[in-house]
């Protein structure tokens, strides 16, 4: 084995001049205590917020490879949006607890509810993503799905009172509009009906509107697809085209009995 010809191969194949993954794990740091700082009583927000200033002078550090782009104004909007989106969370735990019956309290919704975390996040990744900051708002969210299984991408747009339960396996695509009062159950999808690089700048995900409740597994594509107001989706539903206000959806499956004669 020729170990210096093999480090020289493997030199030559990185190709990726920025791929540093602190960037990642910096990223996860500065989440974590984002969270711990708007949520947990023992954590002091006036000296967390300094500390996390100079987290995400960090990010910016590692994650603006272009040094035209002003990164390092983007913390200051950040923070002054802070309590903006700690309402909107707050109304979102409260949908949860008063749509769930099994929620026993609101400190349980912030601590162990899946759905929540992974909206917190969103909502917390979806203001740099509007910002314009780069990578860190889906390394944010991707962090959240790998801990609950919720794929919420940052630059969807999602109103408020947001309920999603159980959550494992939801999916919710970059042009998504969601709007208010809206309740998702586990396995839900809100995709594109095709997946082509050209398609980038075109809103390829559905728009759910108010008051409206998704039940589990069912997928919903397309960008020109609206769930009117006030509709149900029915569990298993598969919705390519829009559906009018105050509509119930559901799938009918099909169900043969087996008998001793055509067993």
């Amino acid at each position: 084995m020729d170990k210096e010809k093999i480090i020289e191969e493997l030199k030559r194949h990185k190709k990726q001049p920025y791929l540093d993954y602190r960037l990642k794990e910096e990223t996860e740091a500065f989440t974590n205590m984002l969270f711990h700082t708007l949520f947990d009583v023992n954590t002091p927000v006036a000296e967390n917020l300094d500390i996390l200033e100079e987290k995400f002078n960090e990010l910016v550090n590692l994650a603006c490879w272009d040094l035209n782009k002003p990164c390092t104004k983007v913390w200051d909007n950040y923070v002054a949006s802070l309590p903006s989106i700690l309402e909107k969370l707050n109304l979102d735990a409260e949908a949860i607890l008063n749509c769930d019956p099994a929620s026993l309290s609101i400190q349980e919704i912030y601590m162990a509810y899946p759905g929540f975390y992974a909206i917190a996040i969103y909502r917390l990744a979806h203001e740099l993503y509007a910002q314009g900051f780069p990578l860190v708002p889906r390394l944010m969210t991707e962090y959240a799905h790998r801990q609950t299984g919720v794929d919420i991408n940052p630059g969807a747009q999602i109103g408020k009172s947001f309920f999603i339960d159980h959550a494992t396996g939801v999916v919710i695509g970059e042009t998504a509009v969601i709007h208010d009062n809206v309740k998702i159950y586990q396995g839900v999808t809100l995709g594109a009906l095709y997946v082509a690089k050209n398609l980038q700048k075109i809103k390829r995900h559905p728009t759910i509107m108010s008051n409206v409740t998704i039940y589990a597994n069912a997928t919903i594509l397309g960008g020109e697809t609206v769930i009117g107001e006030n509709s149900v989706i029915g569990g298993n539903a598969w919705l390519t085209e829009s559906v009018p206000a105050n509509s119930t959806v559901f799938h009918t499956p099909e169900i043969k009995i087996k008998t001793v004669s055509n067993v």
